[in-house]
C-alpha cells in the first residue's frame, strides 16, 4: 500500500509521478496543495481521477513556494512534490489542463 500519484497528458501518457509509502505523512502535502483532500484514503489514494486547470496548478505551485521557499532539495519528498507540480504545470500550459490519478 502507498500513494502512487500520476499526472497524465491528454493522450494518457505519464508526465508526472509521486510515490509515498502508506505511513509517509508528506503525501498529505501534495493532496493539500492540489486541494484534493477528498482523494486521500489514508494508506493510499482513493483510486480516482481529477482534472486540474492551469490556474489550479499555478495556485498549488505558488502555495508550495510560499510554504517551502522553493523547497529543500535535500528533502526527497519536497523535491518530488515540486517536480510533480512543475511537470503538471508544463503539461497544463500546453494542453489547458492535466489529469491526475490518486492511487
Amino acid at each position: 500500500m502507498g500513494h502512487d500519484i500520476y499526472g497524465v497528458n491528454k493522450e494518457g501518457k505519464e508526465i508526472a509521478y509521486a510515490r509515498f509509502s502508506m505511513g509517509n505523512y508528506n503525501a498529505t502535502i501534495l493532496y493539500s496543495l492540489l486541494e484534493a483532500d477528498k482523494y486521500y484514503a489514508g494508506v493510499s489514494g482513493s483510486g480516482d481521477w481529477s482534472t486540474f486547470s492551469i490556474q489550479q496548478i499555478e495556485k498549488a505551485l505558488n502555495e508550495y513556494k510560499q510554504l517551502y521557499k522553493n523547497g529543500d532539495t535535500q528533502n526527497w519528498d519536497l523535491k518530488q512534490i515540486l517536480d510533480f507540480i512543475q511537470n503538471c504545470l508544463a503539461t497544463a500550459k500546453k494542453e489547458e489542463s492535466v489529469k491526475v490519478y490518486f492511487g
